[in-house]
């Protein structure tokens, strides 16, 4: 079994080999229209994954051309009467399946230099190896495909303007028009957005306004993860508003922005780190997540909340 820094260091090759392939990010795949499109999920419980595992499933859907959002293990699609593939002969061995973690916090009781009991805390992690429905025979009702002919084309960006508008007062936040410049301002604590008008299409503009969102639940009044990560860098806290933006905007049906610049900006920054620290993605991915489920928690039924990491694999 793989030691935690080899598990680590294998997830982290897999996210640096992607990103250095030139290609859009993994976490801003095409938009699907759908009822089986959107983001990933675990067929039997129907959670959503989240964080790490968000990237890992992009992967390799982007690798294999898979559409549907339904994901899971040989047994889970076997009990619901389908039957995993055989790998295809261009496939490398053990590249077929995804693996995803699992991770779960534990507390142990120990006895410090001083004789003193304390607790010690670490993280529990293993790993799964799931499918999607897309690489699986039978089972064709949960296939992406195209749209049924009588089903709306049109996104609806209604429960996204809910998002923002509760979001806001949730958090007690600002938010301000003007200029040609998206940015949070920690000082005053609020966000500046420039006029919605002048953005090119309503996707632009919400994938802005829940980047910078983000950015808002350092505050110390909400998440204070900008503080938790003082060692961290400038471009950490970009790529944790990157994800958790596109996080947000899955959630909310909306598709994610084409504007790059962020990707562009800090791409190399980001690869560097990801080499020095393998740690790193996994660091920034959770914490995205983390500020995503906050976000969306004003504005989302309690039932509708996804479930911490912990619980998403075992379903």
């Amino acid at each position: 079994m793989a030691t935690q820094e080899q598990l680590r260091e294998q997830i982290t090759s897999q996210i640096i080999a992607a990103l250095e392939s030139g290609e859009v990010p993994p976490w801003r795949r095409p938009w699907r229209l759908g009822k089986n499109a959107g983001a990933p999920a675990n067929v039997v419980s129907k959670r959503g994954y989240r964080g790490l595992n968000l990237l890992l499933l992009d992967v390799a859907a982007t690798r294999h051309n898979l559409s549907s959002r339904w994901w899971g293990t040989f047994q889970q699609w076997k009990n619901l009467g389908g039957k995993v593939m055989r790998r295809p002969a261009d496939v490398p061995e053990g590249k077929w399946g995804t693996q995803i973690v699992f991770w779960a916090p534990v507390v142990k009781t120990v006895e410090n230099e001083n004789g003193e009991e304390e607790e010690d805390r670490f993280f529990f992690t293993r790993t799964y190896t799931v499918f999607n429905v897309d690489q699986v025979e039978g089972l064709d009702h949960l296939r992406a495909g195209q749209p049924d002919p009588g089903e709306s084309t049109v996104i609806d960006f209604q429960p996204a303007e809910e998002a923002v508008e509760a979001s806001l007062l949730g958090m007690g936040l600002g938010l301000r028009y003007g200029g040609g410049k998206a940015f949070y301002c920690p000082s005053q604590d609020y966000i500046q957005i420039p006029p919605k008008a002048t953005f090119e299409s309503l996707r632009e503009y919400y994938g802005t306004v829940f980047h910078e969102l983000v950015h808002a639940t350092e505050h110390e009044s909400r998440l204070d993860w900008s503080r938790k990560d003082k060692d961290k860098t400038y471009a950490f806290g970009k790529l944790i508003a990157e994800l958790g933006g596109v996080f947000v905007c899955r959630e909310l049906g909306v598709p994610a922005s084409d504007d790059l610049t962020n990707h562009i900006a800090y791409l190399g920054n980001w690869l560097q780190a990801m080499k020095n620290d393998s740690r790193f993605i996994i660091m920034a991915s959770a914490q995205a997540s983390k500020a995503a489920s906050y976000i969306l928690s004003f504005s989302k039924k309690e039932e509708e909340i996804t479930e911490p990491e912990g619980e998403l694999v075992t379903a």
